[in-house]
């Protein structure tokens, strides 16, 4: 075992010599890449439509393919999972990863091809190993087996055609080399099971006794599966369960959050955790630096990047941004064309560049999640930080929250309404409330000015939940496990109303 665990890092070290590349020479890699989707996709019918036979520079792109999102592609990507091809890109997509991205009833099936699968998603499974083992040459990730928490699959029949649906995971896991089975767990008809409940007790049992060294998966389902396991083993910590396990591989949520949690369930003080940022659209970052909450850009998976000043979305003409043109610590709406066909589409992540040349950057939040209904402008980053601070100074720690404006009614000042689920209550509710209310006066300016005086708006509203009620919220939306999400902020009062129409069906 340490034999192939050497030959392994060795391998995957090799790789590192090609993201330093792209790394030292980020347009060029991306003007190539861009050339490279044109010329793939110029017979296409969307080819066609837009003129990709004379498009030779992104100038030219921008000027003749307008911003997309999903209802604009919706009917393009329907027709492809009934059976038609040649539509968006020049090879047939099967597979289509089932998303919503949060908990919205409508979902979203995004376009696999074989290129984005081999090409982004696998290359970026590949890469998140090769920079860890990059950042810590002493591992011995290659001895044990990786827990990674998946979805589920179904199949659409329409005629002769059939296509597949699901997490983009549970895609990822079914189409992996029989080889990877030898270094995962647990075994794949746990890893694809649709009923969350069923799966957690099986997936619990099922990996208790396996040799774990790695996790990965997002961080609320991965808690529900530690303790799960720690009720089960009765051990006191996982270190107890799973004495190699050595890192943890996370995201879909910020983990400020659930750090300090994973910290205490671990009990590990060597434990390292690497961040991913990985949707159903493709893979697009990675940590490449110890202790950092920046990502890597990675630039050569079939992606094309441009970015949406925050201030510009929704408007008739935005301006669009290539990679070049983007500013330090500003907010943008990240706009990818990807080898699956999404052209010029808007996934609906926000994000701001730390660094230039390696381009680094932070994911701030999602463009429709987010309260300004006073012009406040608070955004899931500014949450995020607030949040910590409120709980570093009441010893308090949180599960899952959730946020939404309290309108202007009659002579009253606005406010905002936090569902807060602790893990750990805080001594005094209204201490927690009154940092939480300081730390976004310190971290917004937009926000301490309309809280100025109770003029425009009052302290917020903290509401501490029952236990698991997050959890029954998603369950009664049939969003349990996989890749679902909490939405943190919202600047309406729909899942708000919601949650409180389950707590009064709970209490009867």
């Amino acid at each position: 075992m340490a034999l192939l665990n050497s030959l392994a890092s060795w391998w995957m070290l090799k790789r590192m010599h090609q993201i330093e590349l792209f790394m030292k020479y980020p347009v060029d890699v991306q003007n190539e890449c861009l050339r490279k989707l044109i010329s793939s996709a110029q017979d296409t019918e969307w080819g066609k439509l837009y003129d990709y036979k004379n498009i030779n520079t992104p100038e030219q792109f921008k000027k003749n393919v307008p911003i997309q999102d999903y209802e604009t592609l919706k009917p393009f990507i329907d027709r492809v999972r009934k059976g038609e091809q040649n539509i968006l890109w020049n090879t047939d997509i099967k597979w289509f990863a089932k998303s919503s991205g949060t908990t919205n009833d409508k979902s979203k099936f995004i376009p696999v091809s074989k290129e984005s699968l081999d090409g982004c998603h696998y290359n970026g499974g590949r890469d998140m190993i090769s920079i860890y083992c990059s950042l810590y040459p002493e591992t011995h990730l290659f001895t044990g087996k990786n827990l990674s928490l998946g979805g589920s699959l179904a199949t659409d029949n329409f005629g002769s055609y059939t296509s597949q649906n699901g997490d983009l995971s549970a895609i990822v896991m079914n189409n992996l080399p029989i080889w990877a089975e030898y270094f995962r767990s647990p075994e794949i008809s746990i890893a694809l099971m649709d009923k969350w409940d069923e799966k957690l007790e099986k997936l619990a049992k099922a990996t208790i006794n396996d040799h774990v060294v790695s996790l990965a998966g997002v961080p609320s389902w991965m808690l529900l599966v530690m303790k799960r396991i720690l009720e089960i083993t009765g051990k006191k910590n996982i270190s107890e369960v799973w004495p190699d396990l050595e890192v943890y591989f996370h995201g879909g949520v910020n983990f400020l959050p659930y750090k300090e949690q994973f910290q205490t369930i671990f009990n590990n003080p060597e434990m390292h955790y690497l961040e991913l940022y990985s949707a159903s659209e493709g893979f697009f970052g990675i940590q490449d630096q110890r202790n950092s909450s920046e990502l890597l850009l990675m630039l050569d998976y079939g992606i094309y990047y441009e970015f949406i000043p925050i201030n510009e979305v929704g408007t008739t003409n935005p301006k669009v941004l290539s990679l070049d043109e983007v500013l330090l610590h500003t907010n943008y709406a990240m706009v990818i064309s990807t080898n699956a066909g999404l052209w010029r589409y808007t996934i609906g992540d926000t994000v701001k560049f730390t660094s230039v040349y390696p381009f680094r950057f932070q994911i701030t939040g999602r463009t429709k999640h987010f309260i300004n209904a006073f012009g406040e402008e608070v955004v899931v980053e500014n949450a995020d930080k607030a949040l910590a601070i409120a709980c570093e100074k009441s010893g308090a720690q949180i599960k899952e929250y959730t946020a939404a404006p309290v309108y202007i009614k009659d002579n009253e000042s606005g406010t905002h309404e936090w569902f807060i689920e602790f893990e750990k209550h805080p001594n005094n509710l209204e201490y927690f409330t009154e940092m939480l209310d300081n730390a976004l006066k310190s971290i917004n300016s937009d926000y301490e000015a309309k809280r100025y005086q109770n003029l425009m708006l009052k302290a917020p509203i903290i509401k501490s939940l029952p236990k698991n009620t997050f959890y029954k919220w998603l369950e009664s939306k049939n969003k349990l496990g996989g890749q679902n999400k909490i939405p943190r902020l919202n600047n309406d009062r729909t899942y708000l109303e919601e949650i409180k129409t389950l707590l009064k069906k709970l209490e009867e």
